[in-house]
C-alpha cells in the first residue's frame, strides 16, 4: 500500500507537465514494487540486539584506546618529560658553548691589540711573549668554536627528538579519536536501527488486503456542467476482521478536452448518511466521514453527491476510491488500490438522454453473501466528530501511512496516468 503512494505522488508533478507523463506512461504501467523484484530479509530484533551490543563494545574499546593516547600525548608534551628535559640541557649547554666562544674570540682580539700596540723599539722578549698570548688565545678560539658547533647540533638533534615525539603522539592521538568518533557513529546507528525495529514491532506497517472494497453505483457515464449527480459508495469488509475506524477516501479529477487543463477545483463531492444530519463536504484529504465498528463480512453503504460546475469545460474526468483503516490495536490497513470510475463532463445545456452507469477500471464488486451493517453493532457507523482525531492525538503512528494521509498527492497523481493514457490512446 504504502508503495501505491510512492509511485503516485512521484508523477504528482505530471499534471503540469504532461510532456513528462507522456514519455514515463509505459514505464509506469510496466512498474512493479521493488518488494516483488528483489527479496531482502530483515534482520530479526534479536540480530539487531546483538549488532547494538558490538558496536557498544567497539565503541567502548575505542573510547579506551583514545584515552591512553591521550594521557600519552600529555606526558609526550609535557616540558617533564625526559625528551623535553634532555632538550632543554642541551640548550643550555649550546648557549654555554655560545657563550665561551665568544669570551674566547674577545681574547683573540684584546691579545692582537696588545700586540700591535708595543713600541717599535719593545724589547724582543716582549714582542715574543705577546705573540705567544696571541697563539694561545687563538688556539683557545679554535676549541671554542669546535665545542659550540658540537653543542649546538646537539641541541638540534634533542629538539627534533622532542619534537618527533610530540607529533608521533599527537598523530596517534589523533587517529584514536577517529577511530573512537568512527566507532560512535557505527554504535548510533545501530542503536537507531534496533530503536526502528521495536517501534516497528509495536506499531506494525499497515498492509494492503484486497477483501476490503470500495465500489460506486449509479455514478453516471456522463454528466452536465451545471447538473448534479447522486450516487453512493459501499464498502465492504471481508477481511476476516472486525474494522474499528475505516475512513472512506473519494476524490474527482477531470481535465478540458485538451488534457491539460485541470478542472479539479470546479467539481464539489459532498457525503450524506441516516447519522451525519445532512449532507457533508469531503475534508481537505477527501475523506467521506469515518466508518466506526464494520464487523467482517458487511458492508456500509454511504451517499455522495457530485456537482459540476456550470463553468467546467467538457473533457475526461474519473472518480477514485478507496478504504483504509486502523483499529484498536494498532494494526491498519486498506484496499490495495485505487479504484477508477470513468466519466464525461458535456458542456452545461446539453441534452444526454439516457445514460450508462459509470464503470470501474479496477476493483472488484462486493461478494453477494455480505450483509448490511445493522444498525445493532453500529448505531453511528459515521463519527464526523472523531474525523482525523488518530492522528492529532497520536493514537495510531500508522495513520500517517495511509492514504488518507497524502490523499491529494496520491489522486493528483493517479489522475496524471489517466490524462496520459487517454492522450496515448487518441481520445482526446
Amino acid at each position: 500500500m504504502k508503495i501505491r503512494r510512492v509511485l503516485a505522488t512521484a508523477v504528482a508533478a505530471a499534471v503540469t507537465a504532461p510532456v513528462v507523463i507522456l514519455s514515463a506512461g509505459t514505464a509506469l504501467a510496466d512498474a512493479q514494487p521493488a518488494a516483488q523484484t528483489q527479496a531482502q530479509k530483515k534482520p530479526t530484533i534479536e540480530e539487531l540486539e546483538k549488532a547494538a551490543a558490538e558496536a557498544k563494545k567497539a565503541y567502548d574499546d575505542a573510547l579506551a584506546a583514545q584515552d591512553v593516547a591521550q594521557k600519552a600525548f600529555d606526558a609526550t608534551t609535557a616540558a617533564t618529560s625526559p625528551l623535553h628535559v634532555k632538550a632543554k640541557a642541551a640548550d643550555k649547554e649550546a648557549g654555554a658553548a655560545t657563550a665561551a666562544k665568544t669570551a674566547a674570540d674577545k681574547a683573540v682580539t684584546d691579545a692582537a691589540d696588545i700586540l700591535a700596540a708595543l713600541p717599535a723599539d719593545a724589547k724582543p722578549e716582549d714582542r715574543a711573549a705577546a705573540q705567544k698570548v696571541l697563539e694561545e688565545a687563538a688556539k683557545d678560539a679554535e676549541k671554542a668554536d669546535a665545542a659550540k658547533k658540537a653543542a649546538d647540533a646537539k641541541a638540534k638533534a634533542a629538539a627534533k627528538e622532542a619534537d618527533d615525539a610530540d607529533v608521533a603522539a599527537a598523530q596517534a592521538l589523533d587517529k584514536a579519536q577517529k577511530a573512537t568518533a568512527k566507532a560512535l557513529s557505527a554504535k548510533e546507528t545501530a542503536d537507531q536501527a534496533l530503536a526502528d525495529a521495536k517501534k516497528a514491532a509495536e506499531n506494525p506497517s499497515c498492509e494492503p488486503d484486497p477483501k476490503l472494497t470500495t465500489v460506486v453505483t449509479g455514478l453516471p457515464s456522463k454528466i452536465v456542467a451545471g447538473t448534479t449527480a447522486n450516487f453512493s459508495l459501499r464498502v465492504t469488509n471481508g477481511t476476516g476482521k472486525n474494522i474499528d475506524k475505516l475512513w472512506p477516501f473519494t476524490y474527482l479529477h477531470a481535465t478540458d478536452k485538451s488534457g491539460y487543463q485541470v478542472t479539479d477545483d470546479l467539481l464539489h463531492l459532498q457525503w450524506s448518511t441516516a447519522a451525519s444530519g445532512g449532507w457533508k463536504d469531503v475534508d481537505s484529504l477527501h475523506r467521506a466521514g469515518v466508518i466506526n465498528g464494520l464487523k467482517d463480512g458487511t458492508h456500509y453503504d454511504m451517499k455522495l453527491r457530485l456537482k459540476v460546475d456550470a463553468k467546467a469545460p467538457a473533457g475526461p474526468g474519473i472518480a477514485f476510491v478507496a478504504g483504509d483503516y486502523v483499529n484498536k490495536d494498532k494494526s491498519c490497513g486498506g484496499t490495495p488500490d485505487l479504484t477508477e470510475y470513468s466519466f464525461e463532463i458535456l458542456p452545461a445545456g446539453t441534452k444526454p438522454g439516457d445514460v450508462d452507469p459509470a464503470k470501474p477500471t479496477t476493483g472488484k464488486a462486493n461478494t453477494p453473501d455480505t450483509k448490511t451493517q445493522s444498525s445493532a453493532t453500529s448505531t453511528t457507523p459515521l463519527n464526523t466528530t472523531n474525523t482525523g482525531t488518530l492522528a492529532a492525538t497520536g493514537t495510531s503512528s500508522a495513520t500517517p501511512q495511509l492514504a488518507l494521509a497524502g490523499g491529494a498527492a496520491v489522486v493528483v497523481g493517479a489522475g496524471a496516468v489517466f490524462v496520459a493514457r487517454r492522450r496515448r490512446s487518441g481520445t482526446n
